[in-house]
């Protein structure tokens, strides 16, 4: 492989010292044992599935409802069940593996107890299968899915087969997770529940660290420290890539056995993106290492804060060994994930998108991208708030986060992982009101049905519609698709 100049990164093959192999040797062999997931339909969950099925396991699963995900699973010969209860649990299991999202009470988790059977949640799972691969984690409070569906794509095209579990769906990667013959596993790492700390990668990216999940983490100290025991867990002999504009991600590489290599936008670091353009619609940059120009990036996708994304993804890429051709032309080529300022249809002259921007500065960044990318007569945002918790921890920096939008709209709240107390603690009304209060032309219509009712009729040519938050909230969108 090559790797960056003046690095002490160096990974070798094919000898009996290499830390690839001694991990595939040590760790538990997967082929013909029998594994069931409960929750096998979430995006996770599935593209775990995919993989153990490749390395020779016996897969089954149930889930809720059927979906595209649980179809492509029962063609490749994985029964599911839509009935979660004990009566389906299979017969011969010897491993259980659940979502985070299942609880304890799940009558299949306390059939699996019942009978002794192991039972790890997904993120213990997917620890196991990375260590049979050349792990590449990618974190962050947010960037995740794009940067990490990017990275696949470029090692994708440059032929090198990886393996990946994206949290969004990618047409350019025909879905969220691939089961690849290359040494590469490329995951998206979450840090909800301390979830990546069940990862050990050869290489991580943290592309950055604010206030988020409040509902399980004390404050930024105990979240910064997460990222940091995630950051010590990468391979002394591996690389850590993170930003140095973050002044939490470059605390939490302190402590990092690895090589560390920041990168920044519009400063000078390890690597650097300057010189940044719109070109016909698309954004353009520079690329720099240690202050020698290496390349010109030119996105596929809009929004500065992509920049940074991408510029992450390339350095990663380069030190798999990547050509810069390769990297400029994937980068180029690729058009984001589902979910990710996707571009549903222009009805009747309005521009329709959905975004999954569910925290302060994601929406922030995304309408941004949407008003300059579109430069739309009225920008429209339907921002459904995800969790009570979340909305009340973080209410001040959402009240000044929708400066962009020229109305916003706010359906109930997406009630998830939240206490009662924490649903009557705040609503949807309370954000309105202080939207208002800075100036914003701000309503909240409760129920998805009365919003695409209001949307029918307000609308104009030339407007953009976004429907934005990590809920069902897409919904609206789709939903204004068929009747415009």
């Amino acid at each position: 492989m090559l790797f960056m100049q003046n690095t002490r990164v160096k990974f070798t093959t094919g000898s009996d010292s290499d830390p690839v192999s001694s991990a595939a040797s040590e760790a538990q062999p997967l082929k013909g044992s029998r594994i069931h997931f409960v929750g096998i339909g979430g995006s996770g969950m599935c593209g775990l599935a995919h993989m153990l099925l490749k390395e020779g396991a016996l897969v089954t699963g149930t889930d809720r409802e059927q979906s595209d995900a649980t179809n492509k699973l029962a063609a490749l010969g994985v029964a599911i069940s839509y009935q979660q209860n004990a009566q389906n649990f299979p017969n011969g299991t010897e491993l259980v593996v659940h979502s985070a999202a299942v609880r304890p009470d799940h009558p299949e988790l306390i059939e699996s107890q019942r009978r002794g059977i192991q039972t790890i949640k997904y993120a213990q799972m997917l620890g196991r299968v990375m260590n049979l691969k050349h792990g590449i984690a990618v974190a962050g409070t947010h960037g995740k899915s794009t940067t990490t569906a990017m990275l696949s794509f470029i090692l994708f095209r440059a032929g090198l087969d990886p393996s990946y579990v994206v949290g969004a769906t990618c047409s350019q990667l025909d879905g969220s997770s691939h089961a690849g013959s290359g040494d590469y596993f490329v995951v998206e790492a979450c840090e909800y529940d301390r979830s990546f700390l069940n990862l050990f990668p050869r290489m991580a990216v943290v592309l950055n660290i604010e206030n988020d999940h409040l509902d399980y983490y004390k404050d930024i100290d105990e979240i910064t420290t997460a990222f940091s025991q995630l950051i010590s867990q990468v391979h002394p002999d591996g690389l850590v890539v993170t930003s140095a504009q973050n002044k939490y991600c470059l605390a939490a590489a302190r402590g990092s056995r690895a090589t560390v290599q920041t990168y920044a936008v519009n400063a000078e670091t390890d690597w650097s993106a300057d010189q940044i353009s719109r070109t016909n619609g698309h954004i353009e940059f520079r690329v720099l290492f240690r202050g020698h120009t290496e390349t010109h990036l030119r996105l596929g996708i809009p929004g500065l804060h992509n920049v940074g994304n991408a510029l992450a993804a390339a350095a990663v890429a380069r030190n798999c060994g990547v050509s810069w051709q390769v990297i400029q032309d994937a980068v180029a080529e690729f058009h984001g994930a589902q979910r990710r300022s996707q571009h549903l249809g222009s009805p009747r002259g309005v521009i329709l998108i959905d975004d999954y921007a569910h925290h302060p500065t994601e929406v922030q960044a995304t309408l941004q991208a949407l008003r300059d990318h579109h430069q739309p007569r009225r920008l429209i945002c339907v921002f459904q708030p995800h969790q009570h918790s979340r909305t009340r921890f973080l209410l001040e920096d959402f009240s000044r986060s929708f400066s962009q939008a020229d109305l916003v709209i706010v359906p109930d709240i997406y009630f998830v992982r939240d206490t009662e107390s924490d649903r009557q603690a705040i609503n949807s009304g309370i954000l309105v009101d202080r939207l208002c209060g800075n100036g914003k032309n701000a309503m909240h219509i409760s129920t998805f049905p009365a919003v695409v009712d209001y949307l029918v009729s307000y609308v104009q040519p030339g407007d953009l519609v976004v429907s934005m938050g990590a809920g069902p909230v897409w919904e609206v969108t789709h939903d204004l698709v068929r009747r415009l």
